[in-house]
């Protein structure tokens, strides 16, 4: 691997990402719990669902603005690139908002896949902390599975 954020990483994330990180998925773990015990609020609570998808895939794209302003070793097409990706995720957010439950939901799960791959894509190009692609592939595995729980239990 050719850069790096800091230098050393840890093999382990620290707890105030595991907290903050894990902490992330409460939101969307409620939310499918809300739509199961109350389904007549389903719309509700599948449009809550979607609006906190369409945020936290707007989040993780950002992530890669600031891997472009930080990680040493990025070539400039590839520092362009990690700058370019940064603003997908969001533009595949927003409109989703603005479709169908099911429409809308395919087009989260499909964000958070695609952003995944791209991680993985920019940690094959510098070195990430080591714990970073597991988390990440954790957090976005819940993320897109409360998603689909919500196509299956009809919310929105």
């Amino acid at each position: 691997m050719s850069g790096d954020l800091t230098g050393r990483h840890p093999a382990t994330p620290p707890a105030v990402v595991v907290w903050l990180g894990y902490g992330g998925l409460l939101p969307f773990v409620s939310l499918i719990l809300a739509g199961f015990f109350d389904g007549a609020h389903g719309p509700l609570w599948g449009n809550a669902l979607h609006a906190y998808g369409a945020i936290i895939l707007s989040f993780v794209g950002a992530l890669h603005w600031g891997f472009a302003m930080t990680l040493h070793g990025l070539s400039d097409s590839h520092r362009s690139a990690a700058y370019g990706w940064s603003v997908v995720p969001a533009l595949i957010a927003w409109p989703a908002l603005l479709m169908p439950p099911v429409v809308a939901a395919a087009m989260l799960i499909s964000g958070f896949v695609a952003n995944y791959l791209r991680d993985r894509y920019l940690g094959r190009q510098v070195e990430l902390p080591p714990w970073y692609l597991p988390l990440r592939f954790r957090l976005s595995s819940v993320a897109c599975l409360c998603l689909g729980i919500g196509v299956f239990l009809n919310l929105g």
